[in-house]
């Protein structure tokens, strides 16, 4: 806090004069005296807050620096500052005392206002090379000069390693801070350490087949997620789970992981008992509005804390998107796209399945479209296809599980009845004709097409051939086909 200079009237010709010269500290010996008198002046006007004052006009600061008049520095202040002597620094004040200093400055003027004739703060400097000099200030009044201040012993501590030393570090802090605050994914900071302590109990116990232990024992689960300790979370977490900040996302833990996540938990729990402690697995969370996410989670304890967990690293990948496609492209793979009914793919699976295992018996319902080519032929395709869209709302609506139905080609369709006799598959006949009829009713005065359907039923009890009861069906749908058509005939022969 000095900015010009006076002829110094000090000698180093005492003892106490070559301690200050050698000293191994920054010395600088300033008079404050006209600071004091501007000061005395300003509480004489009526001034009682200086930060205040000060505040009001900036050149006030610039002026009170002003009066501070350096009288003397010691050889350790030449070094620091690069002054090939006392005379070429106090020449280059304004070099050494740049940039913005005045919150300092303020700082300490108001202790020395509050009657305090020490003060100590850090500033920065500047040696007369250019080097940034960062400084620990201690000032003190001299004793016999409290009434004037026209003694002032400031020490200059250089800090600048320290100070640049915390600065990389909080550069680093901050850049990881940012790394997990901005991270894509969702990561989570979590304590296991009184996870651990309830594995470690169990086993002192002699427990050793923990997975028998957490099934007679269901409520060491839930013992153990609750001392599941959340530390932080980074941005992604909030957005992915809809919570506005971190108390309400806290707050609301059970309703993220619950239902699915318990039996998850339970194989993270066996996972850790078996000392693994770097895990993935996918997971069901579920965000604050109810919302399904689908999870890949990545655990793992820091390798620093392999003895207590108290610090772990959880990320969370949505992989909602991706689980809705393969399931998509799973549904696709046995769906047929047109009617919404499984394909014939699925269908050949499934009378695999059920010629190898049942349960019997088994009934199949053979269907066919009656007209669709020839309706094809004279309005084309999409007419067609109306009625087969048509067709599946039929079939979707008539068949419960465990029974569905296929589209097994153009216009051929087939239901497999499990666990169904004759009188089920006749029962599923008349619940098809049922809805088919009121379908036509619906859709009567919009295309003017009505659904026709040629239906054959067969029966397979254990320890026959699937395949025959199969060919019984289709066998009966064609003699159903041919008297549509023979009726369908006569009827045009009477009009």
């Amino acid at each position: 806090m000095a900015l010009s200079a006076a002829a110094s009237d000090v000698s180093p010709s005492t003892d106490l004069d070559a301690m200050f010269d050698l000293a191994p500290v920054s010395l600088w010996l300033e008079d404050y005296s006209e600071l004091r008198r501007m000061l005395d002046g300003w509480r004489a006007q009526g001034v009682t807050d200086l930060v205040a004052h000060l505040a009001e006009d900036p050149q006030r600061v610039r002026d009170c620096m002003a009066r501070l008049k350096v009288l003397r520095v010691n050889q350790y202040t030449l070094q620091l500052f690069a002054a090939d002597s006392q005379e070429t620094l106090l020449g280059a004040l304004d070099s050494v005392f740049r940039g913005d200093m005045s919150a300092t400055v303020v700082h300490e003027l108001d202790q020395l206002w509050r009657g305090q004739l020490s003060f100590e703060s850090e500033t920065v400097n500047y040696a007369l090379d250019g080097r940034r000099l960062d400084v620990r200030v201690r000032a003190r009044v001299l004793p016999g000069h409290e009434a004037t201040w026209n003694r002032v012993l400031v020490s200059l501590d250089d800090v600048t390693e320290r100070v640049a030393a915390q600065r990389r570090r909080d550069e680093s802090e901050q850049y990881a801070r940012s790394l997990f605050d901005r991270s894509p994914v969702s990561l989570w900071v979590e304590d296991f350490s009184a996870v651990r302590s309830l594995l470690e109990s169990i086993r002192a116990r002699g427990i050793t087949d923990f997975a028998t232990f957490i099934k007679v024992h269901p409520e060491f689960v839930t013992r153990c997620m609750q001392e599941i300790r959340v530390i932080d979370v980074n941005h992604e977490t909030l957005r992915m789970f809809g919570a506005p900040d971190l108390a309400t996302l806290l707050g609301n833990i059970p309703r993220i992981f619950r239902d699915e996540m318990r039996e998850s938990f339970a194989e993270q729990l066996q996972d850790l008992w078996n000392h693994k402690t770097v895990q993935l697995r996918e997971v069901i969370n579920y965000s604050l509005s109810g919302e399904v996410l689908n999870i890949h989670m990545q655990f793992a304890v820091q390798e620093d804390r392999q003895d207590t967990w108290d610090l772990v690293l959880v990320s969370l990948v949505d992989i909602t998107a991706r689980k809705k496609a393969e399931a998509y492209l799973e549904y696709l793979g046995k769906h047929d796209v047109l009617t919404q009914l499984c394909n014939r793919t699925y269908y050949t699976e499934e009378l695999n399945r059920l010629s190898r295992k049942g349960p019997w018996p088994v009934s199949i319902v053979a269907i066919d479209l009656n007209g669709l080519k020839q309706l094809n032929d004279q309005e084309g395709h999409a007419a067609g296809d109306s009625l087969l869209r048509r067709m599946g709302e039929v079939l979707g609506k008539a068949v419960d599980p465990p029974s569905w139905p296929a589209r097994i080609g153009g216009d051929e369709f087939a239901v497999l009845l499990p666990m169904t006799d004759e009188r089920g598959a006749e029962a599923m006949r008349e619940r098809i004709l049922t809805l088919l009829d009121m379908n036509n009713q619906f859709h009567a005065g919009q295309s003017g097409h009505a659904l026709s359907l040629a239906i054959g039923l067969a029966t397979c009890h254990a320890g026959e051939p699937l395949e025959a009861a199969l060919l019984r069906a289709d066998r009966a749908m064609y003699v159903d086909k041919a008297n549509h058509y023979e009726t369908t005939a006569q009827e045009r022969r009477l009009a």
